[in-house]
């Protein structure tokens, strides 16, 4: 009978661990979808942002987008408790639908999403054909950081992602996690991320990050060029299933199928997104 017991709360754990390792709605901490056109944040914590030059409001692949010029457009947001300036936070995702004009551009980096500064961060860009994300926590426990890429093409709707999964105070293997349009292509070492002061931008770096090559030292810098979606931040770490949703608009934008494949995907990723 005790064996029984233990093995129905070691199951019990196992389960409960589980998840909690998955897309939980309590832990969102805000969702920039830009379908009015600006940068208010639809998840009712009211992280809203400031535009910065003169992106354009464009079709994206849920709703509106933005539309960068690679030169002088972004979006400026202030610190935020459950985003930077909080923590130290052991999970997090943070998403973004993406369409890069010229992912070739090697003068500069092309910063879809930052947070933080040069001791503590999270990044997602693309430089030299490929795109990035990136984690690291130099102070504290002393986490260099990771930095996985992959390979992208020009004019092409991606959906990427960056997963903190159960990090800890000090650097563990496969903490650290990269998805591309709902597949896992990356798992390093990492951990917890604590409290990083430094402002959140997109499609621009609003000051500090730290990009793979150690560069990212500025303010107003590192500008995208091309359109970027449906920007979310949670304290919880996706799992496979979560990423389906956004794998399954990817494929049927990107499909040679009649464009009703993706009317039919698009309607179900807004009614679940207005659901949650």
């Amino acid at each position: 009978m005790k064996k029984y017991v233990l093995i129905l709360c070691v199951f019990l754990t196992l389960n409960a661990l589980s998840v909690f390792a998955a897309r939980d709605e309590a832990t969102v901490k805000a969702n920039w979808n830009f379908d009015n056109g600006d940068g208010t944040d639809a998840s009712g914590n009211d992280v809203n942002g400031t535009i910065v030059g003169e992106p354009e409001v464009v079709d994206g692949i849920v709703g509106k987008a933005f539309k960068f010029d690679g030169i002088d457009d972004g979006i400026k947001f202030p610190d935020e408790e459950g985003i930077n300036t909080g923590g130290p936070f052991t999970n997090r995702t943070i998403a973004a639908f993406f369409k890069c004009t010229d992912v070739s551009i090697s003068d500069h980096k092309q910063t879809i999403f930052e947070e933080g500064g040069r001791s503590r961060g999270l990044v997602l860009n693309v430089y030299e054909g490929n795109v990035y994300v990136g984690a690291w926590n130099r102070a504290e426990y002393q986490w260099a950081g990771a930095w996985p890429s992959v390979t992208i093409e020009s004019d092409r709707w991606y959906h990427v992602a960056l997963v903190l999964r159960e990090g800890g105070n000090q650097v563990e293997p496969d903490k650290f996690e990269m998805w591309l349009d709902g597949i896992k292509v990356s798992s390093d070492p990492g951990g917890q991320v604590f409290a990083h002061g430094a402002d959140i931008g997109i499609a621009h770096t609003n000051g500090d990050t730290f990009f793979h090559d150690e560069s990212g030292q500025g303010n107003n810098i590192h500008f995208f060029g091309g359109v970027i979606d449906e920007v979310i931040v949670y304290n919880s770490a996706f799992d496979e299933d979560d990423f389906a949703e956004f794998a399954d608009v990817i494929q049927a934008a990107t499909s040679v199928e009649p464009q009703d494949k993706f009317t039919t995907t698009w309607a179900k990723l807004k009614e679940h997104r207005s659901i949650n």
